[in-house]
């Protein structure tokens, strides 16, 4: 089964994001084994690129605002690509300071999903919800309209 991983800076504070998070996860575990790998914040983005670059698996996706833009469907093709290559996908949502230079040259794609900047921990809802959109795409479900 496809491994995606979480690797986020910071702990989410508000209830109603940590429920839509965890809805999402729920949902794509029907097509992947989710795991979350919160970090705490640093004294420094260099402080915190330490710890995003041991905790990253396999293909690193880095989400940053200046990132190459998927339309849903870009995505989706991309995970598919990635899973039928047998490959472990991480998804890097730094913290409000944003990443280091450093995490965003390591990683395989430095994605954006708005041109808006968005607080980071709505960002993880966001992400989840479009990593669950691209494997229901995937799957030929009604999901995505």
């Amino acid at each position: 089964m496809q491994k995606i991983y979480f690797v986020v800076v910071g702990k989410i504070k508000e209830s109603f994001y940590r429920e839509a998070v965890s809805e999402y996860t729920k949902r794509i575990s029907r097509f992947a084994k989710v795991e979350i790998k919160e970090l705490p914040e640093g004294a420094s983005l260099e402080a915190e690129a330490d710890d995003i670059l041991r905790a990253v698996k396999g293909y690193t996706v880095a989400l940053a605002v200046e990132g190459e833009k998927y339309s849903s469907e870009k995505l989706a093709k991309k995970l598919q690509t990635l899973t039928d290559a047998g490959k472990e996908i991480t998804f890097v949502i730094g913290s409000s300071c944003g990443l280091s230079e450093r995490v965003k040259a390591a990683a395989d794609l430095t994605l954006s999903l708005s041109d808006r900047t968005v607080p980071h921990q709505l960002m993880r809802v966001i992400l989840a919800e479009q990593v669950y959109r691209a494997f229901m795409i995937n799957a030929g479900a009604t999901y995505h309209k």
